[in-house]
């Protein structure tokens, strides 16, 4: 099989002490991508100097919603300035997006966020989305900045804030937890194949509760859950999203 990890986190500290172990596990299991995202600016020099190292990994790079309230703007900008420099090495602009979890400044991210996507039409690339309890504040702002190249993760928005993805053409990466969700197995139900992408986002979110971290390896469980729910067969379902993978990214 030809497999997508489309959103990991592989330059977080829980992969330290064995990441080449886990980039084994996933070419063993047929990973042949996982698009590893930037949360700040650090992590967005790990991923790059990761992605020199394991072929593996594609380097998105962005900046985390709550991070964005952090820092100054000179420094936000410095960073966009930066990512804009390495246009010819990345995949894409992500993480990004808004968050009404954990915030305290939501203005300012809405603010941080429409320069991002500017930036994303600016370099021609796309954008990969979070969205957690802002769906319709992110999509709002997709709509008015006509953003097209759209990867929208983990997206847990209601139904009709699914369609309206859809409706964009925007890519919905599903997460490993469909496995044991009704309500992304409902939005992979509701979603066209040629808009589906599957994701881990490792460390978080593993398809087993009793697991202490995900890792990119376990996509083939939400691939058989996806193909059980499209009546399709797993190695006919991979390489679609592999052909959605390289549209949307390549």
């Amino acid at each position: 099989m030809i497999i997508i990890d489309a959103h990991a986190h592989l330059s977080l500290k829980d992969f330290d002490k064995d990441l080449h172990e886990v980039v084994k596990r996933a070419e063993k299991t047929g990973v042949v991508a996982v698009v590893c995202n930037g949360l700040d600016s650090a992590s967005n020099r790990k991923v790059l100097e990761l992605s020199k190292e394991y072929s593996l990994i594609k380097p998105a790079l962005g900046f985390f919603p709550t991070d964005c309230e952090k820092v100054s703007d000179e420094d936000f900008n410095k960073e966009l300035e930066f990512i804009k420099s390495k246009k010819e090495e990345i995949i894409a602009i992500g993480e990004v997006g808004l968050d009404k979890k954990h915030f305290e400044d939501f203005e300012k991210q809405k603010a941080c966020f429409r320069k991002i996507i500017r930036l994303s039409k600016e370099i021609d690339k796309p954008l990969i989305i979070h969205s957690r309890f802002a769906e319709k504040e992110v999509i709002e702002m997709l709509e008015e900045e006509k953003a097209e190249k759209v990867v929208i993760h983990c997206f847990c928005g209601k139904k009709k804030l699914v369609q309206r993805c859809i409706d964009n053409k925007w890519c919905l990466s599903i997460p490993t937890i469909v496995v044991r969700s009704q309500q992304f197995q409902e939005t992979v139900a509701m979603c066209p194949l040629k808009q589906l992408l599957t994701e881990t986002d490792s460390p978080l979110l593993p398809h087993d509760p009793e697991l202490e971290r995900n890792e990119p390896a376990y996509i083939v469980h939400s691939l058989e859950k996806i193909a059980e729910i499209k009546g399709l067969d797993v190695e006919e379902l991979s390489k679609i999203i592999y052909s959605n993978y390289q549209r949307v990214f390549l």
